[in-house]
């Protein structure tokens, strides 16, 4: 109801400034000069406006020419393809990766937190409470052009904007009725994709002195299922190595029925009463192994999720005088991704603990199934039951269907403004509303605790055992309703100005400047079951089986103000020398509402953390010795401002962690809640409020750029750019590695919790951010183009590139860690080469053609230790052995696309092309955990539709 709200509003409101433009015609006409022929814009990365040119900045453009040839259906794979772009989020990474939805920008592998999206030059609402954006709210038929500045800008754009800049800039000044239509298909199963849109135009700004615009598009992807591709249909996967065979062991005991822990004093023994009754394990996607059934989760989930998008795009201008012009935009969406993953693993008790004295009793809603299914086999086991202290069930909610969330994001993006001349300067002021909507509505898979136990306790189900009809019986306990809202909102009130101020031998030095002032909103608000029990929820008693119960409200705002200058100095007719500074001030964090520790202990609302303000500079310079050649460089300071998240978001159950050993020894006290073997644990995260000594500081960051770009001729044009990123006092919490493999951190941050699902007390670890570690990141992008008329047409080759010099991050107490080529201990990868070949030849104007080369370098795969156990030798017969070790390398990974444009027919171009031409496969990877829950190669990194044909269709009325 939000969007079509606001959607009428602002389609009223643009319209009106049509009509307004209608009956001022006549007066326009007569104030309004002659047009300059050459127009000064405001390019990515400066202030000043100036006739477009190559800068002292690296900026790339991506024209709609180009985003038409990249084949590509939205935003976020547009994004995706360009090779200065690593550890962005995907949308694999919703299924159960932590992605909820979200896809994601990231220049030069620092990641999503240190990259600015910007629409039209102007702030988003991020989908947290930093700046990153997601993507999906961005409909990709609105977009004229994309310029990436791959170079911190924090001095103008203020936080955030150390790694650099993306800008989406949208359509204007179009008059023709334009519709579009693209139809993608996989030679395989899944991953279907429909596109259309429809837009028009009203008037021309440049003769009729007004402009209105209007868009509407719709997207949609079917999901693609793990059992549809045979290189990640199951976790256990058979492989060589070295000229011998393995499998990758990516199982669950979490299985149906349950697998049941039975713990005394001497011994635990796991059993399976379908196992030990039956002779097999019979339910879908289980097998036997060790006394136990196995559950294959990685055979159940998605590759891809569902994606739905629909989008309006309106503006607006209009000249009020010969150097004045009014202007709005208005940009709304509504994204849905649906996500399907394994069903739930879920550990319960028969043995409860009560919170308060740690005492273990009986759970009554679980001990007549366990005595009447388990007890009587205890004996069969060399097990006395009364010598039990604690049976744990395994269990996994397969009848109850995958678990499966609808991420929907609702986006309105308002923009107001003018730009206009005064006593020689170019002013602009603009006003900005930008706000997102977030849900997570549970759909199926996940369950009510109270209705679950109470069919266990009635005996209508009873988990131990097979089920006939186990789904019907289940289904009145199957959750179906909203988990959680959170609404993001920005409002930005910005001015700015630019003139030449004096002159110099190389010409008229220029000066810009500008402020802007900043009220940030979060309201997070899960749902009363997602909270569970507990003093912020009281008289709740239900918990989400499958799911995060443990979540806490969170309803904070925050003030911030900035102001810049920057001077364009021609020191020379052939060197060009720009200075920058900002300064920004954040207020600390205003938290609303009261929340609670572990130990129910309140936090009450008010002022958290401390205010933030900090100076930034950048200097940069462009030399042209000769037409063909130009020399650039910059040096310059940045900053970025903890996140309203990292200073008040209040404690919430994280999910659980990967597999380790237990992190505790005994006699250590918290060792009697550990796990044997490599097993799950829980994960608990917390923002830090803390003032003074304690309290998080801003990131600041150092960067410089050295590069060049030759052009001899038309025919050939090579650009390279050297860039370098140090970042100090980074805000992080510390990789679940390090806090499970390093005693001294496990000494400090694993702690017992009384899981509210379980019902028992269980080790968790406890994340907050820190200002903790330090990293350096360097590189090399390219750009090389090569033009000419051949006998068939004209053709033209152009290849960029990047090339990761450096990666590193160094944590005081853990030590320096590299990335380039490996995975790093928080599960992620640096490529140390991504480019991009691509051979373009138009035979005539109706008729061109295109292949292009995607290529990303190997690396080093995640290690497996034996404590993983997810890698088993292979037997001489066949059959599954035991773990071993995994050392190995992940291949280089290739694709081509091909593409041909028909402009046969006036108006109508078809387009039609192949994406994977050689239908390769993802390159093969033993990798456990980072990303989603695919097995067989990582969804982060590679393509799993296979070759794709699409066909697209644009008509111009």
């Amino acid at each position: 109801m939000m969007v079509e709200t606001v959607l009428a509003r602002s389609v009223r409101l643009v319209c009106a400034g049509g009509l307004m433009a209608l009956g001022m015609q006549a007066a326009v006409a007569q104030t309004d000069a002659a047009p300059d022929t050459m127009t000064r814009v405001e390019i990515t990365g400066s202030s000043i406006k100036r006739i477009a040119k190559e800068g002292s900045l690296p900026v790339q453009t991506l024209t709609r020419a180009d985003i038409d040839q990249s084949g590509v259906n939205n935003v976020a794979d547009l994004v995706a393809q360009l090779p200065s772009m690593q550890g962005f989020i995907t949308s694999s990474a919703s299924v159960n990766g932590g992605g909820a939805g979200v896809q994601t920008a990231s220049v030069h592998a620092l990641g999503t937190q240190y990259t600015l999206v910007l629409l039209n030059g102007r702030r988003m609402a991020p989908y947290g409470t930093g700046s990153a954006v997601n993507l999906a709210s961005i409909p990709l038929a609105a977009v004229e052009r994309v310029e990436i500045l791959t170079d911190g800008a924090s001095t103008l754009y203020g936080s955030d904007a150390i790694a650099g800049v993306i800008n989406f800039i949208l359509k204007k000044n179009q008059r023709d009725l334009v519709i579009d239509g693209t139809l993608t298909a996989p030679e395989k199963s899944g991953g279907h994709t429909t596109n259309f849109s429809i837009s028009k135009g009203f008037g021309d700004f440049d003769t009729d002195g007004y402009n209105v615009q209007l868009s509407y598009s719709h997207d949609e992807q079917k999901a693609l299922n793990a059992s549809q591709r045979s290189f990640a249909n199951s976790g256990v996967h058979k492989f060589t190595q070295n000229g011998k065979q393995y499998a990758t062991w990516q199982t669950s005991i979490n299985s149906t029925p349950a697998n049941v822990e039975v713990v005394t004093p001497n011994d635990d023994v796991v059993l399976n009463t379908d196992l030990l009754n039956k002779g097999g394990c019979t339910q879908a996607n289980t097998f036997s192994r060790s006394g136990a059934c196995r559950y294959d989760y990685a055979a159940t989930v998605q590759l891809l999720p569902q994606l739905k998008r629909d989008s309006v795009f309106a503006n607006g201008t209009l000249r009020l005088g010969k150097d004045t012009t009014m202007f709005s935009e208005v940009v709304l969406s509504k994204f849905t991704n649906t996500a399907r993953y394994a069903a739930a693993a879920q550990p319960l008790t028969v043995f409860s603990t009560d919170p308060v004295t740690g005492v273990k009793t009986v759970n009554n809603n679980y001990v007549g199934a366990y005595n009447n299914s388990v007890v009587p086999l205890l004996a069969g086991q060399g097990v006395n039951p009364n010598d039990v202290t604690d049976a744990l069930l395994y269990y996994r909610g397969a009848d109850a269907g995958g678990r499966t969330d609808e991420y929907r994001t609702d986006a309105a993006h308002i923009v107001l403004g003018v730009d206009s001349s005064l006593g020689g300067w170019d002013v602009g002021a603009a006003y900005t509303h930008s706000q997102n909507k977030q849900i997570d509505t549970a759909v199926a898979g996940y369950m009510s605790g109270n209705k679950f136990e109470e069919l266990v306790r009635t005996g209508a189900y009873n988990p131990f055992v097979s089920n006939p009809g186990a789904a019907a019986t289940l289904a009145p306990a199957v959750l179906q309703q909203e988990l959680d809202v959170i609404r993001s909102k920005i409002d930005v009130v910005s001015a700015h100005a630019s003139r030449e101020v004096f002159t110099l031998p190389g010409g008229s030095a220029a000066l810009g400047t500008g402020a802007d002032f900043t009220r940030q909103s979060y309201k997070d608000n899960p749902s009363r079951i997602a909270m569970g029990p507990g003093p912020g929820n009281p008289g709740w008693t239900d918990v989400e089986i499958g799911g995060g119960t443990g979540s806490q409200a969170l309803d904070a705002t925050r003030n911030n103000w900035g102001a810049f200058a920057e001077l364009l100095m021609p020191v020379m007719k052939d060197l060009e020398v720009t200075t920058a500074v900002r300064y920004d001030s954040y207020d600390a964090v205003d938290k609303k509402n009261v929340s609670y520790d572990s130990s129910g202990n309140p936090s009450p609302a008010g002022k958290v953390g401390e205010d933030v303000a900090k100076a930034t500079y950048k200097l940069a310079a462009r030399y042209t010795p000769t037409q063909s050649l130009l020399l650039r460089g910059s040096y310059g300071t940045g900053f970025k401002a903890p996140t309203m998240n990292n200073v008040a978001d209040p404690l919430k159950n994280a999910g659980s962690s990967n597999s380790f050993p237990c992190p505790v020894k005994a006699p250590d006290p918290r060792a009697v809640y550990c796990r044997p073997g490599s097993s799950e644990y829980g994960l608990l995260d917390r923002g830090n409020p803390a003032t003074g000594a304690g309290a998080l500081q801003a990131e600041t960051s150092k960067q410089a750029t050295l590069g060049f770009r030759l052009e001899p001729s038309t025919a050939i044009s090579f650009g390279l750019d050297m860039w370098d990123v140090k970042l100090k006092n980074q805000i992080r919490t510390f990789s679940q590695d390090q806090l499970f493999t390093n005693p001294v951190l496990a000494n400090q941050w694993i702690a017992v919790y009384a899981d509210p699902i379980q019902k028992s007390n269980v080790l968790v670890a406890v994340r907050s951010p820190l200002n903790l570690a330090s990293s350096h990141f360097r590189g090399i992008d390219w750009d090389t183009t090569l033009r000419g008329n051949t006998p068939i047409g004209r053709a033209s080759v152009n290849w960029t590139g990047t090339y990761m010099l450096k990666a590193e991050q160094d944590v005081p107490g853990v030590g320096l860690e590299k990335s380039i080529g490996r995975f790093n201990s928080y599960d992620d990868v640096v490529f140390r080469v991504v480019s991009k070949l691509v051979f373009a030849l138009k035979t005539s104007n109706k008729l061109s053609n295109s292949l292009t080369l995607n290529y990303r370098s190997g690396y080093h795969d995640k290690p497996i230790t034996e404590d993983d156990a997810a890698v088993r030798s292979v037997n001489a017969d066949g059959s599954i052995g035991g773990v071993v070790a995994m050392d190995r390398d992940v291949s280089s990974y290739t694709t081509a696309d091909y593409q041909l444009k028909l402009d046969y027919v006036k108006n109508l171009t078809i387009t039609a092309g192949i994406r994977n031409l050689l239908d390769k496969d993802p390159p093969f990877s033993v990798r456990n955990s980072g990303g989603g829950n695919q097995v067989g190669y990582d969804g982060r990194y590679a393509d799993p539709l296979g070759r794709t044909f699409y066909l697209t269709g644009t008509y111009k009325f």
